[in-house]
């Protein structure tokens, strides 16, 4: 990789990580303090902490990158992104749910992808101040430590999150798995497995690059990979935002996974 490839991705994900936790201050003043919902139309709820940070982070974001597109959750989507070869990918809080719940299982999910692909992430769990960062061939971290993921040879004992009817499937032929339930927060749920908490996480359909574009490049970087059930690698940045049914962990585990589950 050229060295002003590199300067850039490393630029990059220090002002998402920066800008990541001044966020959090945002959204930690509205934490457990009833603040006011909505609904979208897809009947998901949006607080006025999910916009009050998007606003924050848009006018952050974009000031310091005046020349990279810009698609959220929380923004009205502008097809200009389309032709630009970055763009900040955003989700001012992953885990809305679980967030007005006052659950700990909410993220800000910050990326930039290139042509398709992430280079540079920050994740934050701002309520347990847990920051993932993660730069395209610049390696993946928790917290300033790097994450590494160590083999692991079988389905035998997998430590499982994801929605209840995929995990039922998997237990099928691996009784012996280990569920962890469902993690509100899904770039959180596959970052658990980059952090070695979690062996496999699964999304049902409809997750949008918002939702998944930081945590791929943290798992990718840390060893694992995440892709659709029939294998494909995710492409980022398309007219349509939505993807399919996702699996993350090692790409040998995801193989068998995906292989048991197909078998039913």
């Amino acid at each position: 990789m050229p060295a002003a490839d590199s300067l850039r991705i490393d630029e990059d994900t220090a002002l998402l990580a920066d800008a990541a936790l001044a966020a959090a201050d945002i959204g930690l003043s509205f934490f457990r303090r009833d603040p006011r919902v909505w609904k979208k139309d897809n009947d998901s709820p949006v607080s006025e902490a999910d916009l009050a940070i998007d606003r924050f982070l848009k006018d952050r974001l974009m000031a310091a990158r005046p020349s990279y597109g810009w698609l959220s959750e929380e923004t009205e989507d502008d097809p200009a992104r389309l032709g630009k070869s970055h763009v900040f990918v955003v989700d001012p809080i992953d885990g809305t749910r679980g967030f007005l719940a006052g659950s700990d299982q909410w993220t800000i999910s910050l990326a930039v992808v290139e042509h398709g692909r992430p280079i540079a992430a920050a994740l934050l769990q701002p309520s347990v101040k847990h920051l993932y960062t993660a730069g395209q061939r610049r390696g993946a971290f928790l917290d300033g430590n790097r994450l590494r993921l160590p083999p692991r040879p079988s389905l035998a004992g997998v430590r499982v999150a994801g929605p209840a009817v995929l995990i039922s499937r998997l237990s099928r032929p691996v009784p012996t798995l280990r569920s962890r339930g469902y993690v509100a927060s899904l770039a959180l749920r596959i970052s658990m497995v980059a952090d070695g908490t979690l062996d496999l996480a699964f999304a049902r359909g409809g997750a949008h690059d918002w939702d998944i574009a930081a945590a791929d490049l943290i798992l990718a970087e840390a060893g694992g990979a995440l892709e659709t059930l029939d294998g494909a690698d995710m492409i980022y940045n398309q007219l349509d935002t939505a993807h399919e049914p996702l699996i993350a962990g090692l790409p040998m585990l995801t193989r068998a996974a995906a292989a048991a589950i197909g078998a039913f």
